[in-house]
């Protein structure tokens, strides 16, 4: 089936609806450790579940996004030597093209993929709602900030690493929001970008916890492990 065929109205405005299950439904057998959910459409999605996963207790999950160019792998290798450690389920897809679709011109294939990776990992493992979050690097942060403000009411949580903009189609919930920049990002540099969105999310009463770092068009280790520090507060 094309991914345009498999579309729903929903997708084209940006809205995920996907949601987690009752914990008591989750599978007992689950697979852990590293591994492909599904590959189809030019899309392809990693899932990492932590050794420490027992169906009867609910761990927190984030949707991490890669940036331009990037894959699913790509997405996750920042932040997998800490999933362990801070008991993350962390779910990677790769977008449909050489960048998320938004940034492409608007919403739709990419949320249809992201929906359906979300629903199978929602319908195999008990989900912590109260940490539930979506986060990415570059194209992946500014993917991150606009879906995630889309769907605030099913994300608690936006990190958001150099991101370059934000395109919310629609605001619901009240996310928290972390956002890292470097101070000599020549990419996407900080005042043309992170200096202009936080201001704008503050003004619309978001509560966002922003850090500087004197770095380039990247993600160093302290801002990976400040954002989960901030995450679990």
């Amino acid at each position: 089936m094309s991914p345009a065929r498999d579309i729903s109205s929903k997708a084209w405005r940006g809205r995920l609806s996907a949601r987690p299950a009752d914990p008591a439904v989750a599978l007992k057998e689950a697979p852990k450790g590293l591994f492909t959910l599904d590959q189809q459409d030019g899309h392809d999605a990693i899932l990492y579940v932590p050794p420490s996963y027992q169906p009867d207790t609910p761990l927190p999950l984030v949707l991490m996004l890669h940036g331009a160019g990037g894959n699913a792998r790509g997405g996750l290798e920042p932040f997998l030597p800490l999933a362990d450690m801070a008991n993350l389920i962390l779910l990677a897809p790769s977008s449909g093209d050489q960048t998320w679709d938004v940034i492409r011109g608007g919403f739709g294939p990419d949320v249809s993929y992201i929906d359906n990776m979300l629903g199978q990992a929602f319908a195999w493992y008990a989900v912590d709602t109260s940490y539930l979050g979506i986060a990415g690097f570059s194209d992946g942060a500014s993917y991150a900030l606009s879906l995630g403000l889309t769907n605030g009411d099913l994300f608690t949580h936006i990190i958001a690493f150099s991101p370059g903009f934000m395109a919310p189609a629609s605001h619901y919930g009240t996310p928290r929001i972390y956002i890292s920049h470097g101070t000599r990002d020549a990419v996407l540099p900080i005042n043309r970008c992170s200096r202009r969105i936080v201001p704008q999310l503050q003004q619309e009463h978001y509560d966002v916890h922003y850090c500087e770092f004197d770095g380039p068009h990247t993600v160093p280790i302290e801002a990976v492990r400040g954002a989960w520090q901030w995450f679990y507060q």
